[in-house]
């Protein structure tokens, strides 16, 4: 599974991290993600400077997209020429995105009729993108996942890993993560959450 976390200027650090360091617990299996950006460096909203892994068209080619949130996001849905270089296919990848990410998502046609989740901050932006915004920390329907607040990346990792490494491999890699004496409970009300949007097949 290649994952590519969309990550531009101004970006939340909760958001591109937390999915990257869970994500890559299944490395064994196979799972590499990495931060895609359309430039060599961008810069967090707290002012971490990091290397792009990936460029933006490696989105394209991704098994799946996490579209991370910013403080930039806004203009960067404005910027056409910086969109369209995403040629994304929910036929074939899993597209999930995150706060202010889910308005990138809403302006490339992604989300259609879904109702969506985003954070405080960003939903009049996606309402007036035309979305169903639900009060709620995730959402999935089909390929196509949303998610609000910061540390719901651990909402889309874990949905994503559920749908295609399974149950088993999903738990033990969020295990790992967990808080100590929490484990248990605290995996079981991750899953608990996500289970219900994951197709069965």
């Amino acid at each position: 599974m290649k994952v590519a976390i969309l990550t531009f200027d101004g970006f939340n650090e909760l958001d591109s991290f937390i999915a990257l360091g869970l994500l890559n617990r299944l490395g064994a299996q196979g799972w590499k993600a990495e931060i895609t950006s359309p430039t060599s460096h961008v810069t967090s909203m707290n002012g971490v400077t990091v290397q792009a892994q990936r460029p933006l068209e490696f989105a394209s080619e991704a098994d799946a997209v996490i579209f991370g949130s910013g403080i930039y996001t806004r203009a960067i849905a404005q910027n056409s020429a910086l969109l369209d270089r995403l040629q994304l296919d929910p036929l074939r990848q899993l597209i999930a995105g995150q706060c202010s990410g889910v308005l990138l998502m809403a302006r490339l046609g992604l989300l259609a009729d879904l109702p969506a989740c985003t954070d405080l901050t960003s939903k009049p932006w996606v309402v007036e993108a035309g979305v169903r915004v639900v009060d709620a920390p995730f959402h999935a329907r089909g390929p196509i996942a949303t998610a609000g607040g910061c540390l719901a990346a651990q909402y889309l990792a874990a949905w994503m890993m559920l749908r295609k490494a399974g149950e088993e491999a999903a738990a033990a890699a969020l295990h790992y993560a967990a808080p100590v004496g929490e484990k248990g409970p605290y995996v079981e009300r991750l899953l608990a959450a996500v289970r219900p949007f994951v197709d069965v097949t």
